[in-house]
């Protein structure tokens, strides 16, 4: 079976079907959705969604793009809330949390400035309660990195990751994985596609981030954690390997990146 490392399954994009997509998702093969809160109006969201889907589970943080709205009483929030879902099995990372350098607002020095504020405080979070952290690294691979060095979460994945083989290798040396979707699949994609080829297999997981980031067969529609296994495929296409390696390898390394899952699967 598959594992979608992220998926925003309680986006409005999928409206009231958001358990009808979950139980599709499960009929095409795959048994685990991480479902990634981006702020604390969506913390009880993706809580509720995890525990009404049986192929479901959650993260919780504050999205760079939430940013701009979000305050100090969000991070102390955030704490209380991951130390009572300690003992919840469905609730396995800390994210969707990181930088976002590409849109233009989140760019000014004073934005800049509050992003990696509330990245660090939510790295400490992570660090505070032994779990890995799900990043947001859009043109900002270096300043995320350089900030894991410094606090030390117990690893993570960098999701959509589309930097260089240098900065690929840097995560991979701090015990982080790289989530591989949607944009591999596209043929004029040459750079995500060599990474995907030639990146160590044990480092590389998989994710739809649907609605988003839709394969080429869907562009423009709406992505969907049903496509995870079409996208696997790709990417066994890629590496000249077989679906069933690359299934079996991707779950490894979900599991590897995001170890509460482990138990959440045998149960």
């Amino acid at each position: 079976m598959w594992i979608d490392t992220h998926c925003h399954l309680d986006a409005h994009e999928f409206g009231a079907e958001s358990l009808d997509v979950a139980a599709r998702a499960g009929q095409a093969g795959v048994d685990m959705i991480v479902i990634p809160a981006v702020a604390r109006v969506n913390f009880d969201v993706v809580r509720d969604l995890a525990h009404a889907a049986p192929n479901a589970s959650y993260a919780l943080g504050i999205h760079p793009i939430y940013v701009p709205q979000a305050a100090d009483e969000d991070l102390a929030l955030l704490r209380r809330q991951v130390e009572a879902a300690m003992i919840d099995p469905r609730f396995v990372a800390i994210g969707e949390i990181g930088l976002d350098f590409f849109i233009p607002m989140l760019c000014e020095p004073a934005m800049r400035e509050k992003q990696e504020h509330f990245l660090r405080e939510q790295l400490r979070i992570a660090r505070d309660f032994g779990l890995p952290v799900l990043t947001h690294v859009r043109r900002s691979q270096d300043q995320v990195l350089k900030h894991i060095r410094q606090l030390r979460p117990a690893g993570g994945i960098a999701h959509a990751f589309n930097g260089s083989f240098q900065q690929a290798r840097n995560f991979i040396d701090l015990g982080f994985h790289l989530g591989f979707g949607g944009a591999m699949t596209f043929t004029r994609a040459l750079q995500i596609r060599r990474l995907a080829a030639e990146l160590p297999l044990q480092a590389i997981v998989l994710e739809t981030d649907a609605p988003d980031i839709a394969p080429s067969w869907v562009h423009p529609g709406r992505n969907s954690p049903e496509q995870l296994p079409a996208i696997g495929h790709m990417l066994a296409e890629l590496r000249g390997l077989s679906g069933d390696e690359i299934r079996a390898a991707t779950r490894q390394s979900a599991l590897a990146a995001i170890p509460r899952l482990k138990n959440l699967l045998a149960s």
